[in-house]
């Protein structure tokens, strides 16, 4: 009796199990096996080999910049060098100028002066060769002429390059010009501290005074020194 009831409960839930299950669902399904979830895992994790593109468009613009930066340094090193050679070849240069103008620079004075000398050699060649007594006078004339074209021509040499003989007589004292020698009373038409006399001449070059007048200068007679 009991393994009748039994049998019975174990039919009732079998039949509602047939029931409650769709048709479709019946079927056997294979459970999903571990290699294909391997083999999906590892097909999922595969990954293409990196492809080498080379250098961005940033590293390019950098690296033709400084190429052209480089040729610009070289350029202005080359330039730099060229202007310190033409720095120096010009430094030479003038120094060698300012040296021959040093040495050079009274030729012109000294050519005429070479004139002067002949006309002085040729005065005294008369004055020493012998000549009768009664051809003195004219030997004297000749003397004088001489001289006398030795004087015009030494002016002409002195106005030519810019020396110039002082005349300070009458002109007020000044220490850049006259060396005092003495004081003398101040005579008629006189005026004190102005020159009286002149001892030795003095000259001017371009107007600069190269060598000073010897002079005396006048004073009233009670400051008289």
């Amino acid at each position: 009796m009991a393994a009748r009831s039994l049998w019975a409960v174990r039919r009732r839930m079998q039949r509602l199990l047939a029931t409650s299950i769709p048709p479709d669902s019946r079927e056997w399904l294979p459970p999903f096996s571990t290699a294909t979830q391997r083999n999906a895992g590892e097909d999922c994790s595969s990954e293409d080999p990196p492809v080498d593109r080379g250098p961005s468009l940033a590293e390019q613009a950098l690296r033709l910049k400084a190429v052209k930066l480089e040729k610009e340094v070289q350029d202005l090193t080359l330039r730099y060098q060229r202007a310190v050679a033409d720095c120096e070849n010009i430094r030479r240069r003038t120094q060698r100028c300012v040296e021959d103008a040093k040495i050079f620079g009274i030729q012109s004075f000294c050519k005429d002066l070479v004139e002067v000398a002949d006309i002085l050699e040729n005065t005294t060649k008369c004055i020493s060769e012998e000549v009768d007594p009664e051809d003195q006078k004219l030997t004297l004339e000749k003397v004088f002429r001489g001289l006398s074209l030795l004087e015009a021509k030494l002016k002409s040499v002195f106005t030519k390059h810019g020396l110039e003989k002082m005349a300070p007589i009458g002109d007020k004292y000044d220490p850049h010009e006259h060396e005092l020698i003495c004081h003398v009373p101040a005579g008629i038409g006189v005026q004190p501290g102005t020159v009286a006399l002149v001892r030795h001449d003095g000259y001017k070059l371009h107007g600069r005074t190269i060598r000073l007048a010897q002079v005396e200068v006048a004073v009233e007679s009670q400051r008289r020194l």
